[in-house]
């Protein structure tokens, strides 16, 4: 049997020998049982009942083998036979038998889950977990998170500090496969508290001492979960830190195979937590005699850990491997040191020399690795290491691989204004166009474009002769739909050609093959498994949906946002041209929430106040509360801007006659033709696990809207979406719940109009418009502040009548008179009247004196307040005036941000 023979005929005869008492015999027979007893069913029930005889034999061993050779045996007429047996062993005095039974029911729930649910199993395996022997305890918590893994939606593994506790003490005295299966279960788990995290990572820790490598990432893997929850302030923090680099260290002085399930690993936790390894470059440093594969890995490994504290290292290290005799490995080397002069700044001019070095050895696949990492270094630090292209260029004839030639190609068109003999390189490689791959021909093509665009006197008849090539001759579709739109921009509009082709182009990033935040949070969830290997989720590779459990890292605590440490804060970060709101210093929300959402202004201070925050609840308290009537308190988040830094789009003046009314470019198309700003990126997408939420503020009709945009950005499907205001200002608070009426794809994006109310509770925030919000999904809790334009509050019933008007304008005292400039109006006195009336700004008079226009205006918000304005308007030239703003209020703190609406208002 066991070399391949069939030997089925003699079942009946076997059958007759499991009456011996022969122990091994007893287990030959057994195990000619599990062979055949699947094509012999109706023989197979000869031998149910010396099972049933077996089990209640008084030697432990015989009655355990006698149950695990039953759970073995899947045929469904002998299922029913098996219950009574079970039951017995699962509960008998030997806990070897108890071990093997709870295994058993594992096996039978694969046979038939609804006999083993209707038998009750289920519970008598959820009390052997208080089992006093810890290999029951392991090998339930094995058994049922087996059965859980296929029934998903079964709460079978339902742990509580009480059989938590029990867990870890079962933990110490497991063999090491059972302790893998209670660690396992524990990260499942997800504690009430960081106290209680910090609690299992203490007990858990010792294991990461332990001799087998899957117990080490197993416990690695319960830490890494549990971390989320723990305050970065706390010491236990950083010890624990501390703590985990030693034993991932140890795990690479192991076996090849075993070292790059290791590194495989590592390279997760690197992503995620890159200060944990930071000291310890030296072992990713690679030995002459590790196989390509564990190389290849420890590069990529030495990339994620560089920094400016080890650059120095890391480059002397990428030069040796540079000088290797694999070919793999050396293109990877040099690519190396590309990807560290874009990630460190202060290193590009080391790493742009050795590049240069490598170049001088003149072998070919050297030189052509080092010009396609070259262009990349120009994309990252344009004007700044443009000297070496003369040396580049030394090199044209011996580049043979597409991606080296159109990196070689790019930098001639992107720089032919500094390459005298620009056009006889690129005419060098229009020789053999058709006999270049697509990717050469593309690059080829518009960089002819750009060289033309640059010198249109020398290379006309070579522009032309690319743009013939690639539309008549061409059958590429791309190759001819490029060539085509170059043709009509160049021949239709030059200047508009310029603007797109020689366009400012966006910096690269120094991490582009980092794992999306979503995915990377699942696979930390997976570590120890194949799809830390894979690096990618189980429902990628595992066939059907059985199995599959789509996991997640626990909600981090409020001062534990950011997973990276400095020195992994990309270097050339673009700066946003939206000031950010900033938490006042005694605030300890904002330093709690503060996100972080942009960078610093580099403009005046926003004028700050300590302002008394309140009693505020960080949706602790259950999610449901997201979806309650009254919002309750949120936290700080730094982001938003004022309206005006936005680039608008033209409002129209209030017209006067019927023709306007249906002249639908016109504000008056709306009946209110409040202002409206574009929408702006309020969430970006990396900051919140893949949803991007951009929006605008609009006021039509009375009415306040949110005008949301969502987008997916992540890998995995987003729902259940609700979103919640902290008090503000004004009292702003959503009307209705956010209804998203369709879970939200991958690369899905959805637009919600959110109608808002004045009725929410009150708090005096800074700046006064500043709003902060959190959105709640099936991922996580996201926060993130706004500033809303004052103009949404004005009122359609703001015009004070003139007696009124004057009598409240000396009423007010003088001090509270604020004066601003409004420079470069486009508009007239009329046009700027009837601009401002269409957001609610009502003007009640106006005169002209000694040549100027004096509008008299009032306006009142939503919480009552009256601020009454006069606007002068100054002759100045006939397309652009300047405008002098006098504003009185009761409420003086908010004539500022009703100069900003005015300035928003009018000029957009």
């Amino acid at each position: 049997m066991t070399v391949g023979k069939d030997v089925s005929a003699l079942f009946p005869d076997v059958v007759n020998c499991m009456q011996t008492d022969n122990l091994e015999l007893k287990k030959l027979v057994y195990l000619y049982l599990m062979n055949y007893a699947k094509s012999q069913p109706d023989m197979a029930i000869m031998a149910v009942n010396t099972f049933v005889k077996d089990c209640e034999d008084p030697n432990p061993l015989i009655r355990a083998l006698a149950v695990r050779t039953m759970g073995c045996i899947r045929v469904d007429k002998i299922t029913e036979y098996l219950c009574e047996p079970l039951r017995k062993c699962l509960k008998d005095e030997d806990p070897y038998v108890r071990k093997t039974a709870a295994v058993c029911v594992a096996k039978l729930h694969d046979i038939n889950a609804q006999l083993v649910e209707d038998q009750g199993f289920l519970d008598t395996l959820k009390d052997l977990i208080s089992d006093s022997n810890p290999m029951v305890v392991a090998n339930a918590v094995a058994a049922l998170s087996e059965i859980a893994e296929s029934h998903p939606s079964s709460n079978l593994l339902d742990l509580n500090p009480q059989s938590i506790n029990k867990l870890l003490t079962a933990l110490n005295e497991c063999t090491e496969w059972g302790q893998i299966f209670i660690l396992d279960c524990l990260a499942n788990y997800m504690p009430k508290d960081d106290r209680e995290a910090q609690s299992i990572c203490e007990r858990v820790t010792p294991r990461l001492s332990h001799a087998n490598s899957a117990v080490v990432l197993s416990a690695v893997k319960v830490l890494m979960k549990f971390m989320e929850m723990l305050s970065k302030d706390l010491d236990y923090y950083g010890t624990l830190l501390k703590k985990l680099a030693p034993p991932l260290v140890t795990l690479l002085s192991a076996e090849p195979e075993l070292q790059y399930v290791a590194l495989r690993n590592i390279n997760l936790i690197v992503q995620k937590r890159p200060e944990i390894l930071k000291h310890e470059m030296k072992v990713f440093f690679v030995k002459y005699n590790d196989p390509i594969y564990v190389k290849l890995e420890k590069l990529d490994i030495m990339i994620r850990l560089a920094s400016q504290a080890n650059i120095a290292q890391v480059l002397a290290e990428l030069k040796e491997y540079a000088t290797e005799v694999d070919v793999d490995f050396v293109r990877k080397a040099v690519r190396a040191i590309g990807r560290c002069a874009i990630k460190v700044e202060q290193s590009a001019e080391r790493c742009v020399s050795t590049l240069l070095d490598l170049i001088q050895t003149k072998v070919n696949y050297v030189v052509q690795e080092a010009i396609v990492v070259i262009k990349d270094i120009f994309r990252k630090y344009p004007n700044k290491y443009e000297s070496v292209i003369a040396t580049l260029c030394e090199n044209l004839d011996s580049l043979d691989e597409p991606e080296a030639r159109a990196a070689m190609i790019w930098i001639v068109g992107e720089y032919a204004e500094r390459i005298d003999n620009a056009d006889e390189l690129l005419e060098s490689f229009l020789e053999g166009f058709h006999d270049e791959s697509t990717q050469v021909q593309l690059q080829l093509l518009t960089a002819i474009v750009k060289l033309f665009l640059k010198k249109p006197t020398e290379t006309q008849e070579l522009v032309q002769q690319v743009l013939s090539l690639a539309t008549q001759d061409s059958d590429n579709p791309d190759l001819r739909d490029r060539g085509y739109i170059y043709w009509r921009l160049l021949s239709t509009d030059p200047v508009a050609a310029k603007e797109v082709v020689l366009a400012e182009k966006p910096l690269i990033s120094e991490e582009t093959d980092l794992i999306e935040p979503t995915l990377l949070d699942e696979l930390i969830c997976y570590i120890g498994t194949l799809a830390s290997v894979y690096h990618k989720p189980p429902s990628a590779f595992v066939e059907g949906g059985r199995g599959v459990v789509h996991k997640s890292l626990p909600p981090r605590t409020a001062s534990n946002e950011s997973t990276e440490s400095p020195e992994a804060a990309p270097a050339g970060a673009p700066t946003g041209e939206q000031p950010d709101v900033i938490p006042t210093q005694g605030d300890l929300l904002g330093d709690l929430l503060n996100l972080d959402l942009g960078p610093p202004v580099s403009g005046p201070p926003l004028a700050t106040s300590s302002v008394q925050m309140g009693a505020v609840d960080l949706l602790g308290g259950g999610l449901d509360s997201l979806m309650g009537d009254e919002p309750e308190g949120i936290g700080d988040t730094n982001f938003g801007a004022p309206p005006a830094a936005a680039p608008a789009r033209p409002g129209a003046p209030i017209g006067s006659g019927l023709s306007d009314l249906f002249d639908l470019t016109s504000g008056v198309g709306t009946l209110s033709g409040s202002y409206v700003a574009p929408k702006a990126v309020w969430l970006p997408a990396m900051k919140a696990k893949g949803l991007e939420i951009s929006g605008t503020f609009t006021r039509q009709v009375g009415s306040i809207s949110m005008d949301l945009q969502l987008t997916n950005k992540a890998l995995q499907v987003m729902m259940d979406f609700a979103i919640q205001f902290n008090r503000n200002s004004f009292g702003l608070a959503p009307a209705a719940p956010l209804q998203v009426h369709a879970p939200l794809s991958p690369n899905q994006t959805v637009e919600i109009s959110l109608p808002l109310n004045t009725v929410g509770s009150v708090m005096k925030m800074d700046p006064l418009n500043n709003l902060q919000v959190a959105v709640k999904n099936n991922i996580d809790i996201f926060y993130f502040s706004t500033l809303y334009p004052l103009h949404i509050l004005f009122v359609e019933d703001g015009k004070m009548d003139r007696q009124m008007f004057l009598a409240t304008w000396k009423d007010i005292p003088n001090e509270n008179e604020a004066q601003f400039q409004i420079r470069d109006c486009p508009l007239n006195a009329e046009a700027v009247s009837s601009r401002l009336q269409s957001s609610n700004i009502f003007t009640i008079a106006k005169r002209n004196v000694e040549g100027q226009d004096m509008l008299y205006q009032s306006l009142k918000l939503t919480n009552g307040i009256w601020v009454l304005a006069e606007l002068r308007i100054q002759p100045g030239n006939t397309s652009f005036t300047d405008l002098e703003l006098s504003l009185k209020c009761r409420a003086p703190e908010v004539s500022p941000h009703v100069y900003q609406a005015y300035e928003t208002i009018l000029k957009n």
